[in-house]
């Protein structure tokens, strides 16, 4: 994996229709690689994206695929 750079991706902060807080992840060729729940605060989207960015190099894949 060495074309990857971290910085080549992104995080896309939005509202969707019912006004509650959504994000989605870009790979650099701007397809999104991942959407969120909804959420009512602005501050809890955040917290997420806090564990996710701190964490994710440290989660398992789990395959449930037989």
């Amino acid at each position: 994996m060495g074309w990857f750079k971290k910085e080549n991706y992104w995080f896309e902060i939005f509202k969707d229709e019912r006004n509650e807080y959504r994000f989605r992840m870009r790979a650099p060729n701007t397809e999104i690689i991942l959407t969120s729940e909804s959420y009512k605060t602005l501050a809890s989207l955040k917290d997420t994206l806090d564990v996710i960015k701190k964490f994710a190099n440290k989660a398992v894949i789990k395959n449930l695929v037989n």
